[in-house]
C-alpha cells in the first residue's frame, strides 16, 4: 500500500483528544484507532506490538542479523488530532492531477487559495487529499502513522538490512501531554524521530519554549445606576490587561524564531472574567523575560483595581530540544543525508510548536521532527498530496538504512 492509502483509512477514524479532560487518554475513542494499528503492526511482523492501558503502542523490529550492534532508532507519531472541526464524520477528498489554483471544498463554503496558501502551485500534477471542509483532515498525524506503516512494509518487501528499530503511536499531542507518560525504557531506542512536520524535507530541532498563562479576573458587581466608584467590571479589566501586551506580538505577526502571546480562549461577565494564553519563544532568556512581563501586569492591575482582582497562573509545558540535539547532531546530518538520496532538498526549520519530541529529548530520547508532506493543519484548509507522503516513507528508509551502515 502506499502511504496515502493508509491514511485515508486512519483518518475516518475520529480521535480528537480533550484538552478539559482529566483522564489519560483524554478520549476513549483514541483507543479505537489504538487497536487498529497494533493489529496493522501485528501483520506487518511486528509480533510484540501491544498497546498499554494510557493508550501507548510500541512495537519492537529486531535487527536483520548480523546488525544487532547498529543504533537502536526509533520512530513515533501521535494518534489524536485537535478537538476543533472534528465533531462529526471525516469524509476524505482524493482529487487525481491538481492544478494548482484556489481548490474548494465541497458544499463548506471554503476555499484553499492561493493567496493564503503560497505553496499551491508547487503541488500542480499531484494527488491532493483534503476533506470536504466541514472538518479537519486529520493528516496531523495520522499522516506520520501511515508513513511509519509504509516504511516498515518496505524494510519487508525489499528485504533491507536494519539495526534494532522502535515503533510507537502516542495519545494526547494535541493538548501537550503526549510524551507525558512515554516509557522511553520500553521503547528501547537510543534515538528517535518523530513523524509530525508539515513539508516533505523538513528536519526540525529548535522548537518554542512553552507555557500556558491563565489571568484569572474578579470583578464587584453592583446595580449599574449605584455603582459610582463602586464596580469592577472584569470583563473590561480583561480587556485593559490583553492591551497591555505588545501588539505585534501575536502568531500573526511573528514569523521563524520571534515568539508570542496567544490569547486562545476568554471569557467573562461583570463579575468574573478569565484569559487564556499560550506564551512561545525560542530564546530562554527572552521566554522568562515574556513571563516576567504577564506577573508584572498582574501587579499593575493589582495595583490599580485591589489586591487579589488578577490572579496569574502559569504552567509550563515544554523546553527548546534544541539543547539537547545540539550534543547529537548526527541526527540532523543524517536526516538531511537521507532527504538528499530520496530527492529532497532539506528544509532545517525552526517549530514554531512543538512535538513529543521535545519532551521526550529531554526525558533521555534525543528525538528531532521530521516532515510528513502536509499543510495548513488544525482547521478544515488542512491538505496533503499522496506524492509528498511517498517522498516522506522514502526518507524514513533512507534514514534506516543510513544507521545500518
Amino acid at each position: 500500500m502506499r502511504a496515502y492509502e493508509r491514511l485515508l483509512k486512519y483518518v475516518t477514524v475520529r480521535t480528537p483528544s480533550d484538552e478539559s479532560s482529566e483522564t489519560v487518554p483524554s478520549s476513549a475513542c483514541q483507543f479505537d484507532l489504538a487497536h487498529v494499528l497494533v493489529q496493522e503492526l501485528k501483520d506487518l511482523g511486528v509480533s510484540d506490538t501491544r498497546v498499554d492501558e494510557q493508550c501507548y503502542v510500541y512495537g519492537h523490529i529486531p535487527a536483520t542479523p548480523g546488525y544487532e550492534d547498529k543504533t537502536k532508532l526509533g520512530f513515533i507519531a501521535h494518534m489524536d488530532t485537535v478537538s476543533d472541526f472534528c465533531d462529526h464524520e471525516i469524509v476524505p477528498v482524493v482529487t487525481e492531477n491538481y492544478d494548482g489554483k484556489d481548490f474548494v471544498l465541497g458544499t463548506s463554503g471554503r476555499t484553499i487559495s492561493t493567496e493564503t496558501f503560497k505553496h499551491l502551485p508547487d503541488l500542480k500534477g499531484r494527488t491532493l487529499i483534503t476533506s470536504d471542509g466541514t472538518t479537519i483532515l486529520g493528516a496531523d498525524d495520522k499522516a506520520g502513522i501511515a508513513e511509519i506503516m509504509t516504511m516498515i512494509e518496505r524494510l519487508n518487501a525489499e528485504n533491507i538490512p536494519h539495526g534494532p528499530l522502535s515503533i510507537a503511536f502516542t495519545p494526547d499531542e494535541e493538548i501537550g501531554t503526549g510524551a507525558s507518560h512515554f516509557n522511553v525504557e520500553e521503547f528501547g531506542a537510543e534515538f528517535g524521530y518523530t513523524l509530525d512536520g508539515d513539508t516533505e524535507g523538513e528536519i526540525q530541532f529548535e522548537n518554542f519554549n512553552a507555557c500556558k498563562a491563565v489571568f484569572e479576573i474578579e470583578g464587584i458587581n453592583v446595580h449599574p445606576g449605584s455603582s459610582k466608584d463602586t464596580m469592577i467590571n472584569a470583563s473590561l479589566v480583561a480587556m485593559e490587561i490583553n492591551s497591555m501586551l505588545p501588539s505585534g506580538d501575536t502568531p500573526r505577526g511573528t514569523e521563524d524564531y520571534e515568539g508570542f502571546y496567544h490569547l486562545v480562549s476568554m471569557s467573562g461577565e461583570v463579575g468574573h472574567a478569565e484569559l487564556n494564553y499560550i506564551v512561545r519563544d525560542h530564546d530562554p532568556a527572552v521566554f522568562e523575560v515574556r513571563q516576567e512581563t504577564l506577573r508584572h501586569i498582574e501587579k499593575l492591575i493589582n495595583e490599580k483595581w485591589g489586591a487579589g482582582t488578577a490572579k496569574l497562573t502559569i504552567t509550563q509545558q515544554y523546553r527548546n530540544m534544541s539543547e539537547v540535539i545540539d550534543g547529537c547532531r548526527h541526527l540532523i546530518e543524517n536526516a538531511k543525508k537521507a532527504c538528499e538520496n530520496a530527492g529532497v532538498t532539506p528544509l532545517v526549520l525552526p517549530i514554531r510548536g512543538g512535538t513529543d519530541g521535545a519532551q521526550l529529548s529531554f526525558k533521555g530520547l534525543p528525538c528531532p521532527n521530521l516532515g510528513t508532506g502536509g499543510h495548513g493543519y488544525h482547521g478544515p484548509y488542512e491538505h496533503i498530496t499522496a506524492e509528498g507522503m511517498d517522498l516522506a516513507a522514502d526518507i524514513t528508509v533512507e534514514l534506516v538504512k543510513i544507521y545500518a551502515q
